[in-house]
């Protein structure tokens, strides 16, 4: 994947300031939605430093928990 040096250079200085969507696939299985680059830069920076970065991340809602599925899956607004 293509990353630009001004993503990583950002994301080294900064870290992650947007958080990483993601969703579950079980209780211990994430799989990013939106941020792959994001996380990608990540990988490569602490394959560099050898030291491991935090990533802040929203775990989407697929409303399977949810006392109902209706509201869940329409926009009512």
């Amino acid at each position: 994947m293509e990353i630009s040096n001004d993503l990583l250079e950002s994301v080294e200085n900064r870290g992650i300031i947007i958080p990483v969507k993601v969703e579950a696939i079980d209780q211990d299985t994430y799989r990013c939605v939106d941020g792959h680059k994001r996380l990608n830069a990540i990988s490569r920076i602490e394959e560099k430093t050898k030291q491991e970065m935090e990533v802040f991340c929203m775990l989407t809602n697929d409303f399977s928990k949810s006392g109902s599925t209706y509201w869940g899956a329409r926009n009512h607004h």
